[in-house]
C-alpha cells in the first residue's frame, strides 16, 4: 500500500512524539576522572559482591531506568529527611554523619569503585543502616531524585582539576549545580570544603548563580570547620602539604 507523503510525515511526527514522551533521550555526558585504581583486596571484592546491591537507592542508571522514574525516597528511608554527599572518597565523613544522625537517611554518590569498596567495609564495621550508595555519576542520580527532596548536600574536597583548561570539569559548574539546586529543598544547606584557593573563587562565583546564598558573615565562618565536622584523609593530606582548608556554607534560596 502506498502511503501519501503528508500522511508519512504526520505518522513520523506522531511516532517521534510518542518515543520522546515514553523514553527521555539519554544525554551525552563526559566523565573525567578514574573509575578504578589499585587492584581491589579480596575483602573489598566481597563487599562489592555481597553488600552493594542491597544499599542501592533504586534504579538510577539509564540501562535500568530509561524512563527516568523518580526514586521513592519515602520507601527507601521510611519518611526520614534525606541528605546527599557527592563524591564521598573513602567514606569517613559519610559514616560519621550516618552514626551521628540515625534519624536522617543519607545517599552517597561516588564513581571511584575503590572508594565505594572502602565505604562498604566501613559500613560493615560501623553497622549503620541509614545509608544508600550510588556507585556512579552524580548527574545520573540527579535525574531521578524527586524535585525538592534533599534537605542537605555535601561536596567535600572534590577533584580540583588545577589546570585552567580543565576548570570546566569541576563540579561547581552549571551542568552540576543547576540539577543539584533542583533536588534540594528551599532553605536547605549545601556545604563545600576545599583546600584550593581557585576552587574557592569559582565556587563563590558559580554557586550563587545557581540559586544559593553564601552564609558567611565573618572570616571564621569559612576558616573554621563545622561543629559536626570530622577531618578526612584528603584534608589531612592537604594540611601535611601546607594547604589551608576552606569551609563554605550555602543556603538554597526559597
Amino acid at each position: 500500500m502506498c502511503v501519501p507523503r503528508p500522511l508519512q510525515r504526520s505518522l513520523a511526527r506522531s511516532m517521534a512524539t510518542a518515543m520522546s514522551t515514553e523514553t527521555p533521550q539519554r544525554p551525552r555526558r563526559n566523565f573525567y576522572g578514574r573509575f578504578k585504581g589499585k587492584t581491589l583486596k579480596p575483602s573489598q571484592k566481597t563487599y562489592l559482591n555481597e553488600d552493594l546491591a542491597a544499599l542501592s537507592p533504586g534504579a538510577v542508571d539509564w540501562d535500568t531506568n530509561p524512563e527516568r522514574r523518580p526514586l521513592d525516597l519515602n520507601k527507601l528511608f521510611g519518611g526520614k529527611p534525606v541528605w546527599l554527599e557527592i563524591g564521598f572518597g573513602g567514606g569517613e565523613h559519610l559514616i560519621h554523619q550516618a552514626q551521628s544522625n540515625p534519624d536522617i537517611g543519607i545517599i552517597g554518590a561516588e564513581p571511584y569503585i575503590n572508594g565505594v569498596a572502602m565505604l562498604l567495609g566501613k559500613i560493615r564495621q560501623a553497622g549503620v543502616e541509614n545509608l544508600a550508595v550510588h556507585p556512579g555519576d552524580a548527574r545520573d542520580l540527579f535525574d531521578v531524585l524527586p524535585e525538592a527532596s534533599i534537605s542537605r548536600a555535601f561536596l567535600l574536597y572534590p577533584d580540583p582539576w588545577p589546570k585552567t583548561r580543565h576548570h570546566r570539569r569541576r563540579f561547581v559548574t552549571p551542568e552540576h549545580l543547576e540539577p543539584l539546586a533542583k533536588v534540594l529543598k528551599p532553605g536547605s544547606i549545601f556545604r563545600v570544603a576545599t583546600d584550593i584557593p581557585d576552587y574557592v573563587r569559582q565556587t563563590l562565583e558559580e554557586v550563587p548563580r545557581a540559586g544559593f546564598e553564601w552564609l558567611a558573615e565573618r572570616p571564621a565562618d569559612w576558616r573554621e570547620p563545622w561543629e559536626d565536622w570530622i577531618s578526612t584523609r584528603y584534608e589531612q593530606k592537604a594540611l601535611r602539604e601546607g594547604r589551608t582548608p576552606h569551609y563554605l556554607t550555602f543556603r538554597r534560596k526559597d
